[in-house]
């Protein structure tokens, strides 16, 4: 019988060292049995806010290799503007398998739907910010600003603080960077973004750097895309599709719906005019567009534990923005 073995790496958190030996995930064989339905409790081990993974000590014994499950930030449910867990944390969780998309096509654990025992949302950041941070002002102070850009791939940006701040207080500087974690984008990852006016509060490393606190767009919204392009979402209907193209590396790409599938025809209308202004952009460009009509996929759309490859096929929600159509929810067939 195949043994349990470490994973070669995946996500920053394959192979061993790291964290006094966190970070080795252990692989299992294909066929490995998993009950994925009963809720388990667990301990945290470890987690790095910064990394967004970590691992889970099992309560009950003898269930998974070396009793301990890894866990990533995705698969938190949580009311924290960035989901994350601490150490020694108690937690309620679902076992998942996930199989890595590389040609090895390793299956590793996995900790899902992750809760507080009972159920409850994961609720830590306030409290801890409270405890840890030191800000200028206070907490609940806030500014105003304009966010110069968001590098989702790379997880930072800056902000121009608006001059009535900065002239106001010495301690304010006229530019900030934030990183990933004080984005408030409802839980979500943030997508990438460009000259937005934004509020947040402002608090000092241990090095006395101030860096941007908490940042939503103004009033107080978080900025997801949903409020970012107007997403709306096309009622709960799943649909059927091929992955046309995707890019692990930029994190988007194509679906495109089985030619059976039926869509709403203001939908199909929106699709339509989609297709034809790429194509006109491409032209723009020199380059030949297509007819194709595809739906854009990110990867925060794409179910926890899926890896999109060009071929496979999917099911999904659809959504309209102020782009075109959408998929969301995307899980594989």
């Amino acid at each position: 019988e195949p043994k349990p073995k470490a994973a070669s790496g995946e996500g920053g958190a394959g192979g061993a060292g790291g964290e006094s030996g966190w970070s080795r995930i252990v692989t299992v064989p294909a066929d490995f049995e998993v009950d994925t339905e009963t809720r388990r409790l667990g301990t945290v081990g470890f987690y790095s806010k910064l990394k967004g993974y970590g691992f889970i000590e099992m309560k009950d014994k003898g269930l998974v290799p070396e009793d301990r499950i890894f866990v990533q930030w995705r698969s938190i449910k949580s009311e924290d503007r960035f989901p994350f867990l601490t150490k020694d944390l108690e937690v309620e969780f679902v076992v998942a398998k996930w199989t890595g998309s590389g040609p090895k096509g390793e299956v590793t654990l996995r900790a899902n739907e992750v809760t507080m025992p009972g159920g409850a949302p994961v609720r830590l950041q306030d409290a801890i910010d409270a405890e840890k941070k030191v800000f200028i002002g206070s907490q609940d102070m806030r500014y105003s600003g304009t966010l110069k850009f968001y590098n989702a791939r790379y997880g930072y940006g800056y902000i121009t603080v608006d001059p009535k701040f900065v002239e106001a207080d010495s301690n304010v500087p006229g530019d900030l960077r934030v990183e990933r974690s004080e984005v408030n984008a409802g839980g979500q990852n943030p997508a990438a973004m460009q000259d937005i006016k934004v509020e947040f509060g402002i608090w000092k490393t241990s090095r006395d750097v101030p860096k941007a606190y908490n940042v939503t767009l103004a009033g107080g919204e978080p900025l997801t895309l949903q409020n970012l392009e107007n997403r709306q979402a096309v009622g709960a209907q799943m649909y059927r599709g091929e992955v046309s193209m995707w890019s692990w590396q930029s994190g988007w790409g194509f679906i495109k719906p089985e030619p059976s599938v039926s869509l709403p025809a203001d939908v199909q209308e929106k699709l339509k005019q989609q297709t034809e202004d790429a194509k006109k952009r491409a032209e723009q460009r020199g380059k030949t567009g297509s007819d194709e009509e595809l739906l854009y996929v990110r990867r925060d759309d794409v179910l926890p534990g899926v890896r999109l490859q060009k071929g496979m096929q999917v099911m999904f929600q659809l959504y309209v923005d102020d782009k075109g159509v959408g998929a969301s929810q995307v899980q594989a067939i």
